[in-house]
């Protein structure tokens, strides 16, 4: 049996996110079927993490084991054969066989992006929130910074099924910026793991200090957890997961 990784590029505007779900289109089902497809039997994927329906990716991790000995740049093609067009493989490795592409992670970076000009072009808009009413980019950008380092980030998730396990709800961000280009006002977090929406309700708040309805200094509270929620959630249209980080071999 063989452990492979892929690195998968993907719109998942037409999805209901990765995870595997009954009735509903997602990223984890059209892999799993081009594999059964390709190995002659169900087989099972893993992926690095759950995003959400509608939110894009631009290099996700996943890993499966295989008994065909098919070489990697074969296995490579013959997916995206079977793939739809708007999922494609970019990379394919083989792994030790304990790889996982979640627990091994070691970082991850996602970019949310915001078009601030009057008229979105319609062949980004789906990769994007349009948003042309005023904002306090400065403002954002300080909030946004306030984002780095380690804290609780209970108030900025989605209640989740997991959490009745115990787990810990605090993270590490190592870098939080938001910055402008042209047209398109991105903000960029890499940290060691997300929790379920964490990134949409932090940009769901940044939005809020944008238009004045919120403070950058009231994430110092929500960041040291309690009971409390932000109850602001962006849209997942403007989300993509940018790169999944693993030790060096």
């Amino acid at each position: 049996m063989r452990r492979m990784s892929i690195l998968v590029s993907y719109d998942g505007t037409e999805y209901s996110g990765w995870q595997v779900q009954p009735g509903q289109p997602t990223i984890q089902r059209e892999i799993e079927k081009a594999l059964a497809t390709i190995e002659g039997r169900p087989v099972h994927s893993m992926g690095s993490g759950r995003t959400d329906a509608g939110v894009h990716g631009l290099a996700v991790c996943a890993a499966f084991d295989i008994e065909n000995p098919i070489p990697e740049a074969n296995l490579q093609k013959a997916l995206n054969r079977y793939l739809p067009r708007d999922i494609r493989v970019v990379e394919v490795r083989e792994r030790e066989a304990n790889f996982h592409p979640r627990h091994d992670a070691v970082a991850k970076t996602y970019e949310y992006r915001i078009w601030r000009e009057e008229v979105c072009p319609p062949f980004i808009r789906r990769y994007v929130l349009h948003h042309p009413y005023p904002l306090d980019e400065a403002a954002m950008a300080g909030a946004a910074a306030r984002f780095c380092g380690e804290h609780d980030f209970k108030a900025f998730a989605t209640t989740d099924p997991l959490d009745k396990t115990g787990r810990s709800q605090v993270r590490r961000i190592f870098n939080s910026d938001m910055f402008r280009d042209g047209g398109t006002l991105t903000f960029r977090v890499r940290g060691s793991g997300f929790l379920k929406h964490m990134v949409r309700h932090m940009v769901g708040f940044l939005l809020e200090v944008g238009k004045g309805n919120a403070r950058g200094e009231e994430m110092d509270r929500l960041l040291l957890g309690g009971d409390a929620k932000v109850p602001y959630t962006a849209p997942s249209c403007g989300l993509t997961q940018i790169s999944v980080e693993y030790p060096l071999p």
